[in-house]
């Protein structure tokens, strides 16, 4: 698995995780909305401890910016 997620793309999934985490605690979010949330949130946080995303490689995506 070769990196494909740089540091912002994996600082913005960190930061949502949080909020839907967040939003969840206050009881603003419940029932089937909680639980596909939350999928989404683990999802994102594992994805953005290991840098990579599988999404991204049928469509040639990376995020890792260039360097000259």
């Amino acid at each position: 698995m070769k990196k494909n997620m740089g540091t912002v793309d994996r600082v913005i999934r960190v930061l949502l995780a949080i909020v839907v985490i967040v939003l969840y605690l206050t009881g603003n979010i419940t029932g089937l909305a909680a639980i596909i949330l939350g999928i989404f949130a683990v999802i994102f946080i594992v994805t953005s401890a290991i840098g990579f995303c599988p999404l991204y490689v049928p469509f040639h995506i990376s995020t890792i910016g260039k360097t000259k």
